[in-house]
């Protein structure tokens, strides 16, 4: 089984937060900053270098102003409609 990095589902999360963070009118260094996190931090999770986990995303939906549970709705949706094997595939 490859890395989440490399799933094309990957993909589709990171162009969601950075969907999100341009809609909250936030630079990378801005959300960054947020989160008391050095400036690198935003731009190593929107190249996909940096992976989050629940808890840092969650903190992150709270400063790009979005839920948790509406991002992963909007994530899910996004996978439906790009008709991403993995929406369908459960493991």
């Amino acid at each position: 089984m490859p890395k989440t990095i490399y799933k094309p589902e990957h993909a589709v999360l990171l162009i969601l937060l950075k969907k999100h963070r341009k809609a909250a009118g936030l630079t990378q260094v801005q959300c960054s900053k947020a989160l008391g996190r050095p400036q690198s931090f935003m731009s190593d999770v929107e190249s996909g270098t940096r992976r989050l986990d629940i808890v840092q995303l969650r903190d992150l939906c709270k400063v790009l102003g979005i839920g948790l549970a509406e991002l992963v709705e909007e994530f899910e949706l996004s996978l439906l409609a790009e008709g991403s094997s993995a929406a369908h595939d459960p493991a």
